[in-house]
């Protein structure tokens, strides 16, 4: 199936008559996830480019059903990366503000949501297919794959950086970090290239000089920083460069670079590989694109918001445009219609072009899209990217080794499902207002 974009459709909007006159009353838009603290990178950029996507489309009429347009709403609530604060504002949101869609972050600000929004069939997404799982029918990760994308990284680093060998790599023990740990083990021996030191750190450390050093130690040729917390990516960095570090750095994300560069140098950070583009690189022009218009949206955002682009910038508004389609393809928003919606034909196009669902061997249920995805490197002081990796064809040759490592670190679906004290506990929590 192929949802048309929100923003394709405003190129040809503007010759049509609307089909009714004003809106009603507007549809709420549940945005949970971190606006504030360690994690504000993954979350505060994503609500400012869901508010882009919003004001496009309630500029152009709103959305249609059923022949009457309705003005669409963000409802926010900071949840930092606090299991009770998530608790408190799905509550809030849920109750308060009759929403049609949750958007989060995930990782273990979900997990003590699952059976509160299963039970009451609220349709939400995660940027991380690791909460799926067969109990959560109506939880999708329709915009990010993390961290499976990070093998594309991996593999073409092997491809054109034969010389390097030895990997010390560390990643901090949350639900963002352990999946993305087991990714990079998978793609490294994928490639055969030897992990020398492996540190796993508690999420609220800040000792990156300890870590690094211990890392430094080993005489690796490449550090690998998983998916660390932006505040960390940088301390890591910095580190790593005071100390002389000649070799290669790869990490999931690099949000706000350029400082990095300015407080290292564009030599020292030159060839640093990560999978987040800028939306104005040149290669995305070339691409079937949910925005049409990329770079168009990487300039109003960075003319709105100054300074705060991350990898998270366009993923829940892409989130909002994959909803969108489908939500006027089946001329309703009830969760059921509209994931059925989204599921029809097995295909949609994300960000970065057509994708299928996937995730049934890994998560037990096939709620992820999966298609290519950006392998970028910082070059004179630029992020841009230099190829785009097939998540489905690496997986087909390694996904059994990618399996392996998920479960060794107990992170395929039925080793996740709570046990039913954690469940009665979390009835409790909810019991209480």
């Amino acid at each position: 199936m192929t949802l048309s974009s929100f923003a394709h459709k405003l190129a040809v909007s503007t010759a049509f008559p609307r089909l009714s006159v004003g809106m009603n009353e507007a549809i709420n838009i549940g945005f949970l996830a971190p606006l504030s603290g360690p994690v504000q990178s993954w979350g505060l950029p994503g609500l400012n480019g869901c508010q882009i996507w919003v004001d496009w489309l309630n500029r152009n009429g709103g959305l249609m059903i059923g022949g009457r347009r309705y003005p669409i709403e963000i409802k926010e609530y900071d949840c930092g990366y606090s299991e009770q604060r998530a608790i408190d504002g799905a509550h809030e949101l849920v109750e308060k503000h009759d929403i049609k869609l949750l958007m989060m972050l995930g990782g273990d600000t979900y997990t003590p949501l699952r059976d509160y929004l299963g039970e009451r069939r609220i349709l939400t997404s995660t940027l991380l297919p690791s909460d799926l799982s067969p109990d959560s029918p109506y939880l999708i990760a329709p915009s990010e794959l993390h961290p499976v994308y990070n093998v594309t990284g991996v593999e073409w680093l092997a491809a054109n950086r034969s010389e390097l060998k030895k990997v010390a790599l560390c990643s901090q023990k949350d639900a963002l970090g352990i999946p993305s740990l087991a990714t990079y083990r998978a793609a490294f021996a994928a490639e055969n290239m030897p992990l020398i030191k492996q540190i796993q750190y508690d999420a609220d450390s800040t000792d990156a000089a300890g870590i690094v050093q211990a890392m430094l130690d080993t005489d690796p040729d490449i550090l690998c920083w998983c998916t660390s917390r932006t505040p960390m990516v940088h301390a890591m960095t910095e580190y790593a460069h005071a100390q002389g570090f000649k070799g290669q750095i790869i990490s999931c994300t690099l949000d706000q670079y350029e400082h990095l560069v300015a407080r290292t140098s564009a030599e020292f950070m030159e060839g640093v590989v990560f999978q987040f583009p800028d939306f104005d690189d040149p290669l995305l022009r070339e691409k079937a694109f949910f925005f049409n218009q990329p770079h168009v949206f990487f300039e109003q955002y960075n003319r709105r918001f100054p300074d705060t682009w991350s990898a998270v910038s366009w993923e829940y508004a892409a989130i909002l445009d994959i909803w969108h389609g489908a939500v006027e393809k089946c001329n309703s928003i009830r969760p059921e219609s509209v994931l059925a919606a989204m599921k029809q034909l097995g295909h949609v196009t994300h960000a970065f072009g057509p994708a299928h669902w996937w995730g049934q061997d890994m998560f037990g249920i096939d709620n992820a899209l999966i298609g290519d995805w950006p392998i970028v490197t910082i070059q004179n002081g630029k992020a841009r990217i230099v190829d785009f990796g097939s998540i489905p064809d690496w997986l087909t040759r390694h996904g059994d080794l990618l399996k392996k490592e998920m479960r060794d670190l107990g992170q395929l679906w039925h080793q996740r499902i709570p046990t039913d004290r954690t469940k009665m506990i979390q009835r409790e929590q909810w019991a209480t207002p």
